[in-house]
């Protein structure tokens, strides 16, 4: 709506025609609803969009002639439920950016800010509106010289201060007196003053002298110039500051315009105030950056510099800003071409339809949604990844910044990202810093800027009310810590209390200072102990500090930063299992992510349910009537993940509001659940567990443990060929009924059929190429009918390496009357699931980021057991928890076995904790179920921290109190939490006892059968004949010049020349090589490899003449491939010609 009310009017050349243009988001007329729903439109590759309209006006002025039409503007691509995009079919991200906010910004010159006292600069500052050209001031001071004030125009070349004073109208003519003034209060200027006073002393001159430098080559003229500046500062169509900018440069400025009032008794007339709404500067902000940045270098009490990554300099453009923009620059298009058909068309005939030319419209918003890199396919692993996604704020994108410019101090955490940003959560790599998540209370308010909450303190005591703050608002305060001690009545326990002041930002002195002393510190935050009735506020919670993945990890303050960053970014490619299992040791947030970002159904109100079927169920509301669910059964993810509800509730089952009705993918019962909790011993089992290495056991294979199912998509069209069209069919040459039994008589593959690699999965045969015929074979073919046409099988198959069983298949042709791309008659899509067990290669890892490969799986009885006979189910390498600081994952399995067997309350002689859901370990003959622990991040349970009242027992005594849980009553575990474990294979006890215990174990996405890949022959590249690379390709391993050295090392010739030759680019070699392996003949001898002949034609290129000569002396001419390879390759069904 903005961006079209900036737009309208549009004006002829002429003034005399003018359009206008109006829209209001609220109105049925111009914003109908979307046309399909968010299930057909992924179902048939639609965008789920609503058509826009806009009311137009075109005005005749000479003749007042009014005509007003509704006007279509093209499709909006509109936000699902669950703030996605859907884009042709797929779920799309637009992710927030962070960016620099408009507004004015002071900063340390170069000399403090590259430490380096041989530069200049002291100070610099900057204007930066939301669009339109930079205004930068700066002082700089050379040595033995005077300090000049100096400005950068547009980012040109720099000129003085006074210029561009002058330029803005405070010169001798409307001011009289002002510049002197100014000049003897800040009176390091003088020297300059002196220099300049004559360089352009009126308005005009100076103005002129702007657009010299702005503008270098052209004549300048006054109109020209004066033209210029007022067009590029004041004129809100080339200028913008936005509201946010606005906001930033009252609050920075206020105070120094009222100064400035003050020092040179000006009134407001002369000044020129700005407005609160208004879009464009003021000349008086002008002046006063000038002046604040002078008060610093004067170094006046009270004048601080910014800091570029604080929080209250840079700000987020979510997704409806960002596509404003977009509309912005396609309406700008679109006014160029309005204009010109004004010019072009009779004034008489002109309608608003026949001005308006959407298509650049359409073009910028689709070009967004397609190639933008803030526009990203949504990770859909399972639902923390997808939750995470929406989550992302990213500082890479157009108008931010870029990875190889982002220095360190852009990336690094920043004391105002507390409670606002993720200081765990960002990607390794090149992206460290640059994407961070936001956290877990933070929102975003109406300017962009992040604010967290915190609880307000009134006279010591902590009140409920809740207030949030953005950075620079909190910076006044004095703020508690979250899990500071209260009393009941909310005054704090201790007299006093920790607490943090934000710092104060430095002033310039402060900067010279440490440059002379060269010790340079950031700005951190002062952290000290004060009285309770000088807290201002109390954080809400430790989790505020901290994003929804890193909040998933129980004992993230035992863990080290590293890992935990990667233990945050692995939940989120953790894939679903078959049958998920809540962690029984979770930080208590499990149940609000998977609410979140979990495809579960939830009551709406109190009622009944009435029906439950396999595909849904119907729900009588008291309040709301009846309403139908259906279910997501086995869909496909972006990732190629399994969607698939499951219903929770019975028939005739009462609900009350937010209970829960269905279950997604890897939740059980309401709670994100992403792994399992299996067995664990930490020990080294005859080296297999090396380096990260994991050993698990067969169990895990046999009862589908860690097994999760995976939904391949296989698409294939018939289009139409300049031969003819292709056709989908049964009917495909050589090929044998048993290989089409599960066809149709389509020539689809029937759902519920097995397959394999190289099974066919929709048949298709595409015309092969004829001669052009000679006229009398056209009459005669006229005459007696057409001979068979040739055609050759282009059926779609299974890839290498997949198998799996057809779930679904989806056909769409132009008969239906389905919308197909230009040249495609039909499009079928096959989905094949398959069902993967773990095996031996697969990537599992802890919440930690205690990551491995499995490296063996071990029959059940040669697992290292309990004195009970359990089995442990994985074994992990103790060496991987010293050296890396991630004691978490040792807490955890304590705590986790403890949370299994339960324990006894001494006190009572009660067994503790409330049981939830059992789960089943094949040796124990009745298995109490396991009780569920929370331990929230930060504030969770200890080992043997002295209990306070009403706080969690520590780890330890419940260890000493565990339940006894063998057959014959005995204790297991001893209560320092480790276990006497005996060899599966010889049945003796381990000298000495090994940590036990219950962790939660993901299985992550890199699985290996998505990696393994193996080639006898294949596809060859056009140029050089040698195999292709990489699994995509179906291409070789590379043998390079390194392995080359090795074989020449060892002096095997003849292997290495096979692998030159014959295996790689030898092109008649190798079709001779493989006829001899199938006629079993012995290998022919090798030939000149294709590289050679590379190798030939490069040098000819460089006109030098190369010549081959045999040992005899004779000249040996390179033939091109024989035609009698050629057959012979046909014939062997072996295409080697094509890539």
């Amino acid at each position: 709506r903005e961006a079209f009310e900036d737009i309208s009017p549009i004006k002829g050349f002429s003034d005399d025609l003018q359009l206008e243009l109006e829209f209001d988001p609220d109105d049925e007329d111009l914003c109908p609803k979307p046309k399909f729903t968010v299930a057909e439109c992924r179902e048939r590759d639609m965008t789920y969009a609503s058509p826009v309209f806009v009311r137009a006006r075109f005005l005749n002025k000479p003749t007042g002639e009014i005509k007003e039409q509704v006007v279509f503007m093209g499709d909006f691509p509109k936000m699902t439920e669950k703030g996605t995009f859907i884009i042709n079919g797929t779920e799309r991200v637009v992710v927030s950016q962070l960016v620099r906010s408009p507004g004015v910004i002071f900063e340390p010159g170069e000399r403090y800010r590259l430490r380096n006292l041989s530069k200049h600069q002291l100070v610099k500052g900057t204007i930066h509106p939301y669009r339109g050209e930079w205004l930068e001031f700066d002082v700089e001071q050379k040595p033995g010289k005077d300090v000049t004030a100096g400005t950068r125009v547009a980012r040109k070349r720099r000129l003085g201060v006074f210029t561009l004073l002058r330029a803005l109208g405070y010169d001798e003519e409307n001011f009289p007196g002002f510049l002197d003034r100014f000049v003897s209060y800040f009176d390091f200027l003088e020297g300059q003053w002196e220099k300049e006073r004559h360089i352009a002393p009126t308005r005009d001159e100076a103005l002129v002298e702007i657009y010299k430098r702005a503008r270098p080559g052209e004549p300048p003229t006054l109109e020209s110039a004066r033209a210029y500046f007022e067009n590029a500062f004041f004129e809100s169509r080339r200028y913008d500051l936005s509201r946010v900018g606005r906001y930033k440069l009252n609050r920075k400025l206020g105070a120094e315009l009222q100064k400035i009032k003050t020092i040179f008794n000006l009134t407001d007339d002369q000044l020129d105030m700005p407005t609160d709404d208004q879009p464009v500067l003021s000349k008086c902000e002008v002046l006063a950056t000038i002046s604040y940045m002078l008060h610093l270098v004067k170094q006046e009490p009270g004048y601080r510099l910014d800091d570029q990554d604080h929080f209250a300099n840079r700000r987020i453009r979510s997704v409806g800003e960002l596509i404003q923009n977009q509309v912005r620059i396609g309406l700008s298009r679109m006014e160029r071409v309005v204009r010109e058909r004004m010019t072009t068309q009779d004034a008489e005939a002109i309608t608003p339809q026949t001005l308006i030319n959407i298509r650049p419209v359409v073009a910028a918003i689709k070009e967004f949604f397609g190639t933008s890199q803030l526009s990203q396919f949504m990770d859909q692993v399972n639902p923390l990844s997808g939750l995470t996604h929406r989550r992302r704020l990213s500082a890479l994108g157009p108008g931010g910044l870029s990875r190889e410019r982002a220095g360190f101090e852009v990336r690094d955490v920043h004391f105002s990202h507390y409670g606002r940003m993720c200081p765990i959560e960002t990607p390794e790599g090149p992206n460290i810093g640059l994407i961070g998540a936001l956290s877990t209370f933070a929102r975003v308010n109406e300017f962009g800027f992040i604010e967290s909450p915190y609880r307000k303190v009134v006279n010591g005591r902590v009140t409920d009310e809740i207030v949030y703050m953005a950075a620079d608002e909190e910076e006044n305060y004095v703020v508690a810590q979250a899990n500071t001690p209260l009393n009941a009545d909310g005054t704090f326990k201790d007299e006093r209390v920790l607490v943090r002041r934000s710092p104060q930002a430095a002033s310039l002195e402060d900067l010279r200072k440490m440059l002379e002393a060269e010790s340079f510190f950031g700005a951190t935050t002062d952290i000290g102990f004060v009285p309770g009735a000088e807290v201002d506020y109390m954080d809400v919670s430790p989790k505020q500090i901290v994003s929804v993945a890193t909040a998933l990890i129980p004992f993230l303050e035992h863990d080290d930063a590293n890992r935990a960053l990667m233990g945050a970014n692995m939940q989120r490619q953790a894939v679903p299992l078959l049958r998920a299992e809540a962690p029984y040791i979770g930080t208590g947030i499990e149940a609000r992510a998977a609410r979140d970002g979990a495809d579960l159904l939830l009551a709406l109100d109190d009622g009944t349910v009435t029906e439950v079927t396999g595909r849904g169920l119907v729900v009588q509301y008291d309040k709301l009537g009846k309403k139908r669910y259906n279910l997501a059964k086995f869909r496909r993810s972006n990732q190629d993940t399994c969607i698939n509800q499951v219903i929770r509730v019975r028939e005739g089952e009462k609900v009350k509001k937010g209970d829960l009705l269905v279950d997604g993918p890897s939740t059980d019962l309401g709670e994100l659940a992403l792994g399992k909790n299996l067995l664990v011993a930490l020990m080294p089992w005859e080296g297999y567990n090396f380096e990260d290495a994991i050993i698990l056991s067969e169990r895990l294979v046999k009862d589908d443990v860690l097994t999760s199912i995976h939904i391949h998509e296989h698409e294939v069209d018939a289009r139409d060929t300049k031969l003819g069209a292709e056709e989908i069919s049964r009917d495909i040459p050589n090929l044998s009924d048993d290989i089409l039994r599960d066809l149709d008589d389509r020539g689809i593959i029937r759902v519920g059929a097995e397959v394999g690699p190289g099974d066919v999965l929709v048949g298709k045969v595409t015309p092969k190429g004829e001669t052009e015929l000679t006229p009398e074979e056209r009459l005669l073919r006229a005459i007696f009918g057409e001979k068979a046409r040739e055609v050759r099988d282009t059926s779609l198959k299974v890839p290498h390496g997949e198998s799996g069983k057809v779930i679904d298949v989806k056909v769409f042709s132009r008969e239906n009357g389905d919308e197909l791309p230009p040249g495609v008659n039909q499009l079928v899509r096959v989905y094949v699931a398959q069902k993967r067990k773990i095996s031996v290669g697969d990537k599992l890892a802890g919440r930690h980021g205690n990551k491995g490969v499995i490296s063996k799986i071990l029959p059940v009885e040669d697992m290292p057991y309990l004195e009970d006979g359990t089995p442990v189910d994985i074994i992990l390498n103790p060496l991987g928890v010293p050296s890396r600081m991630n004691v978490g994952q040792v807490l955890e399995a304590h705590l986790g076995y403890c949370a299994r067997w339960g324990w006894v309350d001494p006190a009572s002689n009660q067994s503790v904790g409330q049981a939830m859901r059992g789960t089943e370990v094949k040796t124990r003959p009745a298995t109490p179920p396991a009780r569920f622990i929370a331990t929230p991040v930060f504030d969770g349970a200890h080992w043997d921290e002295a209990e306070a009242a009403g706080k969690h027992p520590t780890i330890q005594s419940i260890l000493t109190n565990l339940n006894p849980d063998g057959v014959d009553g005995q204790r297991l575990i001893q209560p320092t939490g480790k276990a006497w474990l005996r060899n599966g294979r010889t049945g003796e006890r381990y000298d000495n006892p090994i940590t036990v215990g219950y962790m939660y174990i993901l299985k992550l996405s890199h699985l290996v059968d998505d990696k393994i890949h193996a080639r006898s022959t294949g596809p060859y590249s056009m140029i050089t004949q040698q195999p292709l690379g990489g699994k995509a390709q179906f291409g070789g391993q590379r043998f390079g010049e390194m392995e080359v050295w090795a074989l020449e090392a060892y002096g095997a010739a003849y292997c290495l020349q096979e692998l030159l030759t014959i295996k790689s680019d030898d092109v008649l070699g190798r079709v001779r090589v493989y006829e001899a392996i199938v006629k079993g003949e012995n290998i022919p001898e090798p030939g000149i490899p294709e590289s050679f002949n590379v190798l030939m034609k490069e040098m000819q290129a460089l006109c030098l003449d190369v010549e081959v000569i045999s040992n005899e002396g004779k000249n040996i001419e390179l033939t091109d491939m024989d035609e009698d390879v050629f057959r012979a390759t046909q014939e062997l069904g072996v295409d080697i010609s094509r890539p």
